[in-house]
């Protein structure tokens, strides 16, 4: 039996029930394959079933606004996956006429659509034998030939391609590659895999020569940024707050927030206070200061790791326009404010 046919028979045996494989519909398998870059399916599975439910149509999507959409989003993290999201719906039904793509090479003009996304819409959708290559599929193939480039370097994104279109069953690509990534998520495991009831097991080089823990590699990651983040909750006398909205085009961006005071290193109370953000802000009005959390809320992101303090502002009125804290829920921000917000209980 050749590989492909191997892993496919292994797939029709194994495969999960999931919704967005029911479908052919590219607006289904291009969302949950937005949805599911760099989060897991357990994970995104809710959050594919939210946006189904309230936008079951790329047309439907393309009339919403875009912060019911980063709302919608709210908790997943790489918000720029929201935002492209939405971008690429009105492209998609208003320049397109509500049709995706056919082909892998149109597909990849749409906004936030790489080759690994493309690859999965033209080969599911429309049987184009381009083959997928994640994570799941560098971690296979890395350790089922005995690969040793790092899978996180340019060299290695060609050589793994290249790899995957001489494997590829053509006569039913849809299938090998939803069967290739089933395999690396859950038989080829990045930790402890069940390698003695694997069906490659008589012919896998890193099992036969031992490096199963030690493939695939990686070069070392870059340096992680600490930064340390004070937000500033006001609460008036008639229950307003203050929101703003981040404009730059770092993280969390369109998100919103507690007005931010970034510090060079942990802050003490009164160090925040004689901060020129702090006076600028307050103008000379009176006010009570209390910290929320003793010790920090780490926020870990893919190059940065926040160190985060909430500080309560009580007021009398408050220094800028704000909201009703009761209307907390209607704006999208990052999930750090969300479980703070949870946590305070309003």
């Amino acid at each position: 039996m050749r590989y492909s046919e191997i892993l496919i028979h292994w797939y029709l045996d194994n495969k999960r029930n999931l919704p967005w494989r029911e479908t052919q519909n590219p607006y289904n398998i291009w969302l949950s394959e937005v949805i599911l870059q760099q989060t897991q399916i357990n994970q995104g599975l809710p959050y594919y079933e939210a946006f189904i439910t309230k936008y079951p149509t790329v047309l439907d999507l393309a009339k919403a606004e875009e912060q019911d959409v980063l709302n919608l989003w709210q908790g997943l993290g790489y918000y720029s996956r929201a935002r492209n999201l939405y971008k690429t719906a009105k492209y998609v039904a208003n320049k397109l006429n509500g049709k995706f793509p056919d082909n892998y090479y149109d597909l990849l003009k749409l906004k936030g659509v790489g080759d690994y996304t493309a690859s999965a819409i033209a080969s599911i959708c429309f049987n184009e034998p381009t083959p997928v290559v994640d994570g799941n599929v560098y971690r296979f193939l890395s350790r089922y030939f005995g690969i040793k480039t790092p899978v996180n370097t340019s060299s290695a994104k060609k050589e793994f391609k290249d790899l995957a279109k001489d494997l590829i069953d053509k006569k039913d690509p849809a299938t090998f590659n939803q069967a290739i990534m089933e395999f690396g998520s859950r038989q080829c495991k990045p930790q402890n895999p069940d390698c003695s009831n694997c069906v490659f097991n008589e012919s896998c080089v890193a099992l036969e020569k031992g490096l199963v823990k030690a493939l695939p590699k990686k070069i070392r990651k870059q340096k992680i940024n600490k930064r340390y983040f004070n937000f500033l909750v006001f609460i008036s006398d008639n229950d307003n707050t203050i929101l703003e909205q981040r404009k730059d085009k770092g993280i969390w961006q369109k998100l919103y927030q507690f007005p931010l005071i970034e510090t060079s290193k942990r802050a003490s109370q009164k160090v925040l206070q004689n901060s020129p953000e702090f006076k600028k802000l307050l103008n000379g009005q009176d006010c009570s200061v209390s910290k929320f959390n003793d010790k920090d809320v780490i926020h870990k992101l893919s190059h940065q790791h926040l160190y985060t303090r909430f500080w309560i502002i009580r007021i009398n009125k408050l220094p800028k326009q704000g909201i009703p804290v009761k209307d907390l829920a209607n704006y999208p921000v990052p999930i750090l404010l969300h479980n703070f917000i949870n946590d305070f209980n309003f």
